[in-house]
């Protein structure tokens, strides 16, 4: 098949990229201490659900923000993987991404 002449417009719309660390070390040396996604601040801040491996909720926080620092109701939580959920609106529908990062002590 061959088209001569023929121009069709291509449209790619806006990406999100959620960018968040695969791990963090709350030890309080002020490198990786606390942990958060990345996230345009042009665009409307997300929430953020952390989770244990059990799916007990850590802890609910929004980007761009402070972040977690491995505690939950003040006490150290130990080294493991743990996971998250971002709720976040793209072109006016609601959205969910879910991945899991490390805390190591």
């Amino acid at each position: 098949v061959r088209v001569v002449g023929y121009c069709d417009e291509i449209v790619i719309p806006d990406v999100f990229i959620i960018d968040y660390p695969h791990y963090f070390t709350p030890n309080g040396d002020g490198i990786h201490d606390t942990w958060n996604i990345s996230w345009p601040p042009s665009q409307e801040s997300p929430q953020v659900f952390i989770f244990d491996r059990y799916g007990k909720l850590m802890k609910q926080i929004h980007a761009p923000g402070d972040g977690w620092n491995g505690t939950y109701n003040g006490h150290l939580m130990p080294s493991t993987d743990y996971w998250f959920k971002v709720i976040y609106r793209e072109n006016g529908v609601e959205k969910e991404f879910k991945a899991h990062f490390a805390m190591k002590r």
